[in-house]
Order: C-alpha cells, then sequence, then structure tokens
C-alpha cells in the first residue's frame, strides 16, 4: 500500500527509523512529556575497556597489552573518581559524568548466554531469552499508547526495521538510493586483498587516501568509521524528540564493536563516534535533555583476556550506560565480582541482569508500574527493577 508521508506521520509514527551505513534511527510515539531513547551497540562492546577497572589487581596481568594508562599519565583514562577510569575516547560523555548526568553500570549483562551475535542481538532487541513476536521497546509502547488512541503507522526509512520495536504496530519500509552506499571499512578490506598486487595495490592506496583514509586503516590497524552517520542521526534523533508534537521513544544503534583484532586501534573510531553521537543527541534535545533518558547497551561483553591477535573474543559481563538531564550520575554502580575468578574461566562475571536495569529506568523514568513491566519483560519476575537510577 503507497502511503503519503506528512509531517504528523513523520514526527507521530509508531516506528519510523533512518539509517546510514552501520547507523540507525527508529522512533515512537507516546503520550508522555517525557522521552527514552535505547543505544544499541552492536558487535559487543569491551566494556573492561570502554570503563576501566584499573584498581583491579588482576587487570595488567590478564590484559597488559591492551590496558591505557591510569588517569594520572599522559593520554591516559578519565578519571570516574578512583578504581574505574572512562576510554579517553569518551570525553563528552566524561563531561556528562561531572555534570551527574551520566551514569556507567558495569559487570551487566543479559539473561541470554550465547556466544552468538546474532541469536544474543535477536534477545537483547526481544528482552528475553527466548524468541517473541515483538520486541521490548513496542511493548513500552503498548503499554503507554492506547490501543485506540494508538499512533497512525509510519515510513520507516531502513533497510529493516529494528527488532526492537517491531510488533502489534505496523510500518512501511523505504530506503533512499543515496543511502546505499558501501561501508567504509569493506574499501580498506579491498585494499587489504590488493595490497601485496604491484600493480592494483599501490593504484587503490593513493585513491583511498585521496579520499581520506589513513595509513592505519589501510593497514588494518584501525576500523574506519562514517564520520557522519551515527553523530547526524543521533543529532535528528534529538531534534526529533524535543519536537512539542514529536515522538516520544527512539531507538538507535551503531556497529563497529567486533573487536576480535587489533583493539587498541580499532576501539577508538566507534567509541569516538558514540561519544560525538551522544553530545549531539543532547545538543538537538535541548531543553527536553531534562526529561530525557537513555539507556545504552550490548549485546554482550568480550573476554577478559587479549587473543593472539591483540584482540578479544566474544565473552559475557560487559558495561552499560545511564544517560540524561534527570539522571542520577557521576558515578559507577557495580557489584564488582573482580578478576580472580572469571565467568567460565574467560569472562567478567556478570553480577546484575540487563533486564533489571532497563526496568528501573522504565519505571523511574516513564512510571511503569508492576503489571506494565511484566508486559514489556514476561518472565522476569526474578529481576526487580534498579532503584537509585534517576534523582528525585
Amino acid at each position: 500500500m503507497t502511503r503519503i508521508l506528512t509531517r504528523r506521520t513523520a514526527l507521530l509514527g509508531l516506528s519510523a527509523a533512518v539509517s546510514l551505513g552501520r547507523a540507525s534511527l527508529a522512533v515512537a510515539a507516546a503520550p508522555t512529556d517525557r522521552r527514552f531513547v535505547v543505544v544499541m551497540l552492536r558487535g559487543a562492546l569491551d566494556g573492561l575497556s570502554a570503563v576501566t577497572p584499573y584498581g583491579d589487581p588482576m587487570l595488567r596481568d590478564l590484559r597488559g597489552p591492551i590496558v591505557l594508562g591510569e588517569p594520572t599519565k599522559a593520554d591516559g583514562l578519565l578519571d570516574l573518581g578512583g578504581f574505574y577510569g572512562l576510554h579517553p575516547a569518551l570525553g563528552g560523555l566524561h563531561s556528562m559524568y561531572r555534570a551527574g548526568e551520566m551514569l556507567a553500570v558495569h559487570a551487566v549483562a543479559g539473561a541470554w548466554r550465547s556466544r552468538s551475535h546474532f541469536e544474543a542481538q535477536d534477545f537483547m532487541e526481544f528482552g528475553a531469552d527466548h524468541r517473541m513476536s515483538s520486541g521490548w521497546l513496542n511493548r513500552v509502547a503498548g503499554v503507554i499508547v492506547p490501543t485506540k488512541g494508538a499512533a497512525e503507522t509510519a515510513l520507516a526509512v531502513t533497510p529493516a526495521l529494528p527488532l526492537l520495536l517491531r510488533g502489534p504496530a505496523q510500518a512501511a519500509t523505504w530506503l533512499p538510493q543515496s543511502f546505499q552506499h558501501p561501508e567504509a571499512e569493506l574499501y580498506a578490506r579491498i585494499a587489504a586483498l590488493h595490497a601485496a598486487d604491484k600493480v592494483t595495490g599501490p593504484a587503490l592506496r593513493a585513491g583511498l587516501s585521496e579520499r581520506g583514509f589513513t595509513e592505519a586503516v589501510l593497514a588494518g590497524a584501525e576500523v574506519p568509521a562514517n564520520k557522519f552517520a551515527f553523530p547526524s542521526l543521533a543529532g535528528t534523533a534529538g531534534r526529533l524528540l524535543a519536537d512539542p508534537a514529536g515522538p516520544r521513544l527512539a531507538a538507535l544503534e551503531i556497529g563497529g564493536w567486533d573487536t576480535h583484532t587489533g583493539q587498541l586501534g580499532r576501539l577508538v573510531g566507534p567509541l569516538k563516534q558514540l561519544d560525538e553521537g551522544m553530545v549531539a543527541l543532547k545538543d538537538g534535545l535541548g531543553e527536553a535533555w531534562r526529561k530525557t533518558a537513555v539507556l545504552v547497551m550490548t549485546e554482550f561483553g568480550r573476554t577478559v583476556r587479549v587473543n593472539g591477535t591483540s584482540g578479544t573474543d566474544h565473552g559475557t559481563g560487559t558495561v552499560a550506560f545511564v544517560l540524561g538531564g534527570g539522571v542520577a550520575g557521576g558515578r559507577v554502580m557495580a557489584n564488582w565480582p573482580g578478576l580472580s575468578e572469571l565467568f567460565e574461566n574467560r569472562d567478567l562475571q556478570p553480577t546484575l541482569e540487563l533486564r533489571a536495569l532497563a526496568k528501573g529506568v522504565l519505571a523511574q523514568h516513564l512510571g511503569l508500574d508492576r503489571n506494565a513491566l511484566a508486559k514489556v519483560f514476561p518472565d522476569s519476575v526474578a529481576e526487580a527493577p534498579v532503584k537509585g537510577l534517576l534523582r528525585a
């Protein structure tokens, strides 16, 4: 069915999305003045590098080659009050931390123990350790949008609507041709395949260098990032959410976190994209930032030990972030398990379930009661909502 995209549809539609490269945006309407944003980091963020427990005595023994210097060292970690340090690529998040608007939650994991990206990402979006017919953010919309007053169907400008927002609400999809450009990483891989060729190798390197690819990218030591995709989408999300007639729920995603090789250099690009995106989101929201909560999550963590290619493999425990103008931030929340005993002798032992964290945000920020939370996250009664995430 052909649908006309009106301003009302774009701003109030239950599921609208925009995609650029490995970043995408989806928005949903809700009858509330509060905004809630979920940011999915696809590929498994290494939480021990993003928020490093430099005070743990086992850290350098287990992963010394990829551990940055302590906050007192030049180019070292950014101080998070002692024991923990934030990766220096996250300077914007650190400013939010100092303003009391960023809370890091460590040693967190989902209910699943799959190390498959595809399976774990599905579970992250379903909000369960099994497949469901809808995503949990769609179910959030369902419990706060009365059936009779449900928003009209909207356009999803993306190859596929994320599972997180799939459900009873219908959405059409369409992708403009201008968005169908290959990933920057594909060009780097082509250059690597031709590196030994005396004819095509130098020609490709020269051409890519003229397009702004650095030697580190061409050598495979750093993942090239679309400089405009995620920050641009995050800024767009902020402006849409700030509109008085705009959406109130949003889902953003960004890839590039699967750092099996050369993690020290490869992680910098995605972290900068995330950081710039969260700053752009805050700027786009303006005064509405005070009424916004952002949950940043990933499907699982990475191994504690470094592998043979200076990277890390699929793990379990990791870090999540809660951001926003009303967040009780400026701290790291963790029941720290220590690194002396690892989960399955390889991973950070999780001490908090991701659904308990999400429940806490939904209860305190959107006012969802026990019955509503049970609909959003069925079969999770044992996971009590985390308290103290937002300022009273």
